[in-house]
């Protein structure tokens, strides 16, 4: 499965709208934003169809993955996109990982935990918060909104290049430093960005990652980048 589906979940109450664009998806934010309720209706309008008084609009099949069989749910489906939370601990398992990586679905996982076995986009973290659209009416409008969306002012002037690649990418970067008079290291992959970061002082760092795999990380690296304004 391929592209971008919007997805509408409704009742008289309630209305959740937003669009997904890759296949994992993560929800974070506080408690008491609306994120349970959503599982919970999706929930209903499976079990409960018509009756449930739940309208679920998407291109595509809705449904909440959990329980025991999650596995043989997942084998038997195609072409779905899967809602669970972190009351499921199986979101957190290298099986789990591994079932996404050869799936065909969509996934939206709902944790305030950062998955580190799976490869999401810092782009794919979303918050969820209420919306003023529908008071008239007394329904309340929930909507997601990207955490990570602060961006940097260009060009910068680096003292010191850190890549999360090893390989041709540090490769390119390390020439262009060489140019530039200035160091350039290798993390050796992401998860130990973090931990070098840790160990810098006051020279100005360009960190250079994949955005597309560096979701699990960007948690602890953004607060690194609030304390330290250097990088």
């Amino acid at each position: 499965m391929k592209g971008k589906h919007k997805i509408i979940v409704q009742n008289n109450r309630l209305h959740y709208e937003f669009e997904i664009k890759r296949n994992i998806t993560v929800i974070q934010g506080d408690s008491a934003t609306g994120k349970t309720t959503l599982i919970n209706m999706l929930r209903q309008a499976e079990n409960l169809g018509i009756s449930s008084g739940i309208d679920v609009v998407c291109d595509v099949p809705c449904r909440v993955l959990e329980g025991p069989n999650w596995e043989l749910i997942l084998k038997a489906s195609s072409g779905t996109i899967f809602f669970t939370d972190e009351e499921n601990t199986f979101i957190n398992t290298e099986e789990f990982a591994s079932a996404i990586r050869n799936s065909d679905n969509y996934f939206v996982l709902i944790t305030r935990e950062n998955l580190y076995n799976l490869p999401y986009s810092v782009e794919e973290i979303y918050g969820m918060h209420s919306s003023g659209k529908y008071q008239n009416t007394k329904k309340v409008y929930q909507e997601i909104y990207r955490i990570y969306s602060n961006n940097s002012d260009f060009p910068i002037k680096p003292q010191k290049i850190i890549t999360e690649d090893s390989n041709s990418g540090y490769e390119f970067f390390k020439f262009v430093s060489l140019e530039k008079k200035i160091s350039c290291e290798s993390s050796n992959g992401k998860s130990n960005i973090f931990s070098m970061l840790k160990n810098v002082d006051n020279e100005e760092v360009c960190v250079i990652a994949d955005g597309a795999a560096i979701g699990p990380e960007m948690n602890r690296l953004y607060v690194q980048t609030t304390k330290k304004k250097n990088i």
